[in-house]
């Protein structure tokens, strides 16, 4: 599986963007996707995830009613839109697709074995 995220940029608190994820070499009705973030000097935290089936999202407190995770299956695109953006959520944004994550390790980083190459979000004050 290869993974391709862009849509990071620099934004103003209160702002918006959307990130994007293509995803190729695999089935990706058959992936659990999900976004990880890395803040400066910090470790890996999850952020937003699909289950299995796609049929149930979840989502780190920090985020919860600012973000949403969507995906198109049929243009193998994973998506986060981020609202009411704040200084703490800078970070690198880590799209993650794997077809062996179970809900229980999903939230865990070291769970998936691939990874995007990251898009750097940052959020002024």
């Amino acid at each position: 599986v290869q993974l391709q995220a862009s849509g990071g940029g620099l934004v103003q608190a209160g702002g918006s963007l959307r990130l994007s994820c293509v995803a190729s070499g695999l089935t990706f009705r058959t992936l659990v996707m999900g976004w990880f973030r890395q803040p400066p000097g910090k470790e890996r935290d999850f952020v937003a995830g699909f289950s299995r089936s796609g049929n149930t999202q979840y989502y780190a407190d920090s985020v919860k009613g600012r973000f949403t995770i969507s995906r198109d299956n049929a243009k193998n695109t994973l998506y986060l839109q981020m609202n009411s953006l704040k200084p703490e959520d800078t970070a690198v944004y880590y799209c993650v697709g794997d077809p062996t994550v179970i809900a229980s390790t999903m939230r865990l980083s070291s769970a998936y074995h691939t990874w995007g190459q990251g898009t750097q979000v940052t959020v002024s004050s």
